[in-house]
């Protein structure tokens, strides 16, 4: 997959968002948080609610590299 999500786990490390807050706040599901730890594709609706806990655009926590 093209999408690269390596700027929402440094942007998560800056701001104190843990995986594990994630969860337990059920942020996004576990399905997702996986998803995204194995670069695999996530709805929109998940990038919004990350985006929307981290106060960011889309385009601060994932960017699109060629193959």
């Amino acid at each position: 997959m093209p999408i690269k999500y390596d700027k929402l786990f440094s942007l998560m490390r800056e701001k104190g968002l843990t995986t594990y807050r994630i969860r337990q706040e059920n942020i996004i599901s576990q399905s997702a948080l996986t998803a995204i730890k194995n670069g695999k594709s996530v709805t929109t609706d998940t990038i919004a609610k990350l985006c929307k806990v981290l106060n960011c655009q889309p385009g601060d926590i994932m960017e699109y590299e060629e193959e």
